[in-house]
């Protein structure tokens, strides 16, 4: 006996004592259900890709052997006399099942693949391995864990359902059956995330985790998902039925003869939490007269798609802008001209925060990542912004940065320009302006990068400085509330600010400097 075998049955002697009778396992054995499918049904976790090496036949004679049933199955073939319950040959041409009834072939790792893999004769676990390994290469991501997400056709949920109230007709009588529940079943999605979960531990040398890393397992089985669809719209016109009479008969009888289709919420039943909520909600002997019992053999597996990501990485900070030039009409203030057909504007203060989202990261960046990012902008000959305090944040900064935007303050600092002399009335209306509500329109100049809409915002002060030698320019401070377009406010962009600053003067305004200083937001400090 080779290192395999013996693994084989040294986990067997231990998981034994779980297991069914002989003639139990010949009984599922014979009704398409797989090794590995066996096991979980009755509550053994303990296996691992060891298991392609019990087949049938190795399972059932370890088994009659540890039990002292002596030739259960004898050299030309025949079936012992005590074990007739069940003729089940498992040396018997045509006996094997290419694909299990219950999982559909999934835990057999027989499943056609996306990327083109071939079928793994030894229904191991490695063939799936492989497939992650190369897409892997393939896509050139880096990790140091990762974490499985699997989808499954509810079809397997009602498989699991199915094989087990067969059990419970056949069996529930005899004493190894008894105190034995539904609930102590190990699903297939958890069954196969322990298998994958340890082989890719020791191919890829990275443990599982929560990690960002996520490998996802898509399976499907088109056949089987209609029939399923089938069974759920008759079990809701099933449940409309019963309203009208208790009888039994009545119910089987409008079952098996009508084949309509139900409209409204289950047309199309292609939600699965959908079809799983309702499954879980079924009795067992609705169920049981809507599925067959044991579920019937299938000559086609899951399909699987494989599919490798990294969730968003998150990168904030704050920046500062150098300039910003912003086409504008050119001034003369006392001979000297102001601006070169532009605005030009500076950022003062701790700077604007910002958040960059990452999708699918190669690589995960590290702290000195970053602060080369920091580095290279910062030493930029253009010198059109600089940023401080980069770092990677959680997700949860988009919530702080919305939040940011509607409740925190910026104070700006402009020079401004009116078509006419500057008065004491004017001077003491616009200091007299307190949280002022003004909506504003996408201006013309940004509608290439944001929505065209209307927002609310607010002027919370303004105040004004004369400017000495001239009576038509003044120097304009005011706090307003963060995302409101300064520029916009002050001379109306062609009237698509309500109210501007012009509008309450009375004339016609415009800035032809600015200066910005944001208000300190924590998340980002």
């Amino acid at each position: 006996m080779d290192s395999g075998e013996e693994k084989a049955t040294t986990f067997l002697s231990r998981a034994a004592s779980s297991l069914p009778p002989p003639h139990a396992i010949r009984d599922l054995l014979s009704h398409g259900v797989c090794v590995r499918c066996i096991f979980r049904l009755f509550g053994v976790s303990e296996y691992d890709d060891s298991c392609p090496l019990l087949k049938a036949s190795t399972l059932l004679s370890l088994l009659e052997e540890q039990r002292n049933i002596p030739n259960a199955i004898s050299e030309n073939g025949s079936i012992a006399n005590d074990l007739t319950q069940c003729p089940y040959d498992p040396h018997a041409s045509g006996n094997e099942q290419p694909y299990c009834s219950v999982c559909l072939g999934i835990l057999q790792f027989t499943n056609g693949h996306d990327q083109d893999l071939r079928t793994c004769e030894s229904n191991s676990v490695s063939v799936l391995t492989s497939a992650i390994t190369e897409i892997l290469k393939k896509e050139a991501h880096q990790i140091d864990g990762f974490s499985i997400e699997i989808s499954l056709p509810p079809v397997v949920s009602a498989n699991d359902r199915a094989i087990w109230l067969y059990m419970k007709g056949r069996y529930a009588s005899e004493e190894w059956f008894i105190g034995k529940l539904l609930s102590q079943q190990i699903s297939v999605k958890d069954a196969l995330r322990s298998l994958v979960t340890t082989s890719l531990e020791s191919c890829l040398g990275v443990k599982s985790s929560s990690s960002s890393f996520r490998i996802r397992l898509t399976y499907i089985h088109e056949e089987a998902s209609s029939k399923l669809q089938c069974s759920m719209q008759k079990f809701h016109g099933f449940k409309r039925r019963k309203t009208e009479t208790n009888c039994k008969e009545r119910m089987v009888d409008d079952l098996c003869g009508k084949n309509e289709t139900i409209s409204g919420e289950f047309h199309r039943c292609d939600s699965d939490a959908v079809v799983h909520c309702t499954l879980n909600a079924m009795q067992d002997d609705a169920f049981s007269e809507l599925f067959m019992l044991p579920p019937e053999k299938t000559n086609n597996g899951c399909k699987l798609t494989i599919s490798c990501y990294r969730l968003p990485v998150y990168i904030g900070g704050r920046y500062l802008k150098f300039s910003r030039r912003v086409s504008q009409s050119r001034w003369m203030i006392e001979d000297e001209r102001m601006g070169e057909a532009s605005v030009e504007v500076r950022m003062l203060g701790s700077g604007r925060p910002f958040l960059v989202e990452v999708s699918n990261a190669r690589v995960m960046p590290s702290m000195v990542n970053i602060q080369e990012i920091a580095d290279k902008i910062n030493n930029s000959n253009d010198k059109y912004v600089t940023v401080r305090n980069l770092k990677l944040v959680g997700s949860e900064a988009w919530n702080l940065l919305r939040e940011g935007e509607a409740e925190k303050q910026k104070q700006y600092a402009a020079v401004v320009w009116i078509s006419r002399p500057l008065t004491e009335v004017d001077f003491n209306k616009i200091s007299s302006i307190k949280n002022l509500d003004i909506l504003q329109k996408t201006p013309v100049r940004v509608l290439h990068r944001r929505s065209p809409m209307d927002r609310k915002k607010i002027i919370h002060w303004m105040m004004v400085d004369k400017i000495v030698g001239t009576s038509q320019h003044f120097l304009l401070h005011l706090c307003t509330q963060a995302g409101t377009y300064i520029k916009e406010f002050v001379h109306g962009d062609l009237g698509r600010t309500h109210p501007s600053l012009g509008s309450i003067l009375g004339c016609r305004a415009e800035i032809l400097q600015l200066d910005v200083t944001d208000v300190k937001m924590d998340c980002f400090d």
